[in-house]
């Protein structure tokens, strides 16, 4: 017999569940999120849902909000079950489930008024957004793009702005005009230097309409960058049924996740922050080499498996790393190309944390779609595998294994498996990459041209020629061949 998760219900759930001890009634909203996935679910209100647990930081509860239709489908389900969220932690040796509460509401999505005027809320200290890697309207160097149409919408129309930045500024400028401290923006999406790129987001749109007050927001307004780490598969069916299945309980969304976590985050938050480092978030002065690490080993790492596993029709990321080919793929590109150049870390074996990352990806119960990690490679390259590319070519080491990853990548954007099994579309720039992909196969510098992926990487020989070799080889003898290739098996 399963109950429908709501507040009425804690108590039923609570049998199969783990549930928060704290009064939800005595929240107050101090955070405001843009983008309420699975992703921000299983990390930053996870980590609320502890500190909240400890009778700490109830003055942060999070308020919810959104601009784009999938936000919509999200707030209908978290309303229908007064915004509760069944999370489910997956680890080889156990599975257990909790429901967090940290959430109070979430504002219509889409209202640029209502959404203005929350952000403006003196009670409002920090803003915090995950909107995935390719929501900052940047290219591969990690430059702001202000002639993006959402963008310069936004310029034009600065009083009902559309995009999530837009909506930050013109919430900025309403406390300035009030006389109320800004709050800090908090990126939580996993990109490097992700409160740098957030803040050239947020300035150069407000450039387009107010130059000088985007001056004072890049001089008074902190942006802290930060580290998220925690594998969070889409929610499906099959996770709905689970859930329902295996605890009893009816959840519109829940979140599946593994047990692993990590948050680095830069102590700089000048409006005041929750006590997060009681529950286990590490605050340091500077978070580039924990970044470094998490996006060059994990990140790059799933970019390696994740290319020919999709070409030899492997469904679920722990089947990649039961596949030999793939799984010696891997710790050949990491051992002899990613690791020699990833700089040190505070108090980290970096061969102990690439250990840990294995284990990780091989755990059989998260369920991580190989689909998943071929999502959007056109923003994830240039930020996972790319500045690997390019620091083994100033190092003078040869980037082999990394040209056949950016191979593999170009040959499944070809559309079809080694199998002949249809590809469907997975990127938002899908039939362009399709029509590079085809192009490609007579001429392989027509790939390398993007240069929002690639930068200038087309006149390096050093990675244009083993590019073309691989992806020559590929065309030929298949995904399989290719990586016997690589690893020297004739």
């Amino acid at each position: 017999m399963s109950v429908r998760l709501s507040s009425a219900t804690l108590e039923e759930v609570a049998r199969t569940a783990s549930v928060f001890s704290y009064d939800r009634t005595g929240l107050s909203a101090g955070i405001l999120h843009f983008g309420v996935g699975n992703f921000h679910r299983a990390h930053q209100a996870v980590y609320l849902d502890d500190l909240f647990n400890t009778g700490e930081g109830h003055d942060f509860a999070i308020v919810g909000a959104g601009v784009m239709p999938s936000d919509q489908a999200m707030r209908d389900k978290l309303a229908g079950q007064d915004y509760l969220t069944t999370v489910v932690e997956q680890d080889n040796a156990r599975t257990s489930a909790r429901v967090t509460g940290p959430m109070t509401g979430m504002l219509p999505v889409g209202d640029a008024e209502a959404i203005i005027e929350a952000l403006a809320d003196p009670a409002i200290r920090i803003v915090s957004l995950t909107v995935t890697e390719g929501g900052y309207f940047v290219d591969s160097d990690g430059v702001f793009d202000p002639a993006h149409p959402a963008i310069s919408a936004d310029g034009a129309n600065p009083q009902a702005p559309k995009t999530v930045f837009g909506l930050i500024g013109a919430g900025l400028k309403r406390r300035g005009e009030r006389g109320i401290q800004p709050f800090t923006i908090m990126s939580c999406d996993n990109i490097p230097h992700n409160g740098k790129v957030c803040r050239r987001a947020v300035v150069g749109t407000m450039r387009l309409s107010d130059p000088a007050f985007a001056d004072w927001i890049d001089t008074n307004v902190a942006f802290p960058n930060g580290m998220v780490d925690r594998i969070t598969p889409a929610t499906s069916q099959r996770e709905i049924d689970h859930c329902r299945e295996t605890f009893g309980i009816e959840d519109a969304w829940p979140v599946y996740c593994e047990e692993f976590k990590q948050w680095v985050l830069e102590d700089d938050f000048p409006a005041g922050r929750p006590a997060l480092e009681r529950v286990g978030v590490q605050f340091v002065p500077d978070v580039t080499p924990y970044e470094h690490m998490k996006i060059r080993i994990l990140n790059g790492g799933h970019a390696v498996i994740a290319y020919p596993a999709g070409l030899l029709d492997v469904h679920f990321v722990h089947e990649a790393m039961e596949t030999d080919l793939v799984a010696r793929f891997l710790e050949k590109v990491e051992t002899e190309e990613i690791l020699p150049i990833v700089p040190p870390v505070p108090d980290t074996d970096l061969g102990d944390y690439f250990q840990l990352i294995k284990r990780r990806f091989a755990n059989p119960k998260i369920g991580d779609t190989v689909r998943r990690l071929c999502l959007d490679g056109s923003n994830r390259q240039p930020k996972f595998i790319v500045p690997s590319v390019l620091d083994n070519l100033k190092a003078g080491r040869e980037p082999d294994g990394l040209a056949l990853e950016s191979a593999l990548w170009c040959r499944y954007c070809r559309g079809v498996t080694d199998s002949g099994a249809v590809i469907e579309p997975n990127d938002p720039n899908w039939d362009r990459l399709v029509e590079r992909a085809k192009a490609a196969e007579t001429d392989p510098s027509a790939w390398l041209s993007m240069k929002d992926v690639y930068g200038s990487l087309k006149d390096e020989p050093r990675f244009a020629e083993p590019f073309a070799k691989w992806l020559g080889m590929l065309a030929e003898k298949g995904t399989a061949q290719t990586l016997k290739a690589y690893l020297g098996d004739g």
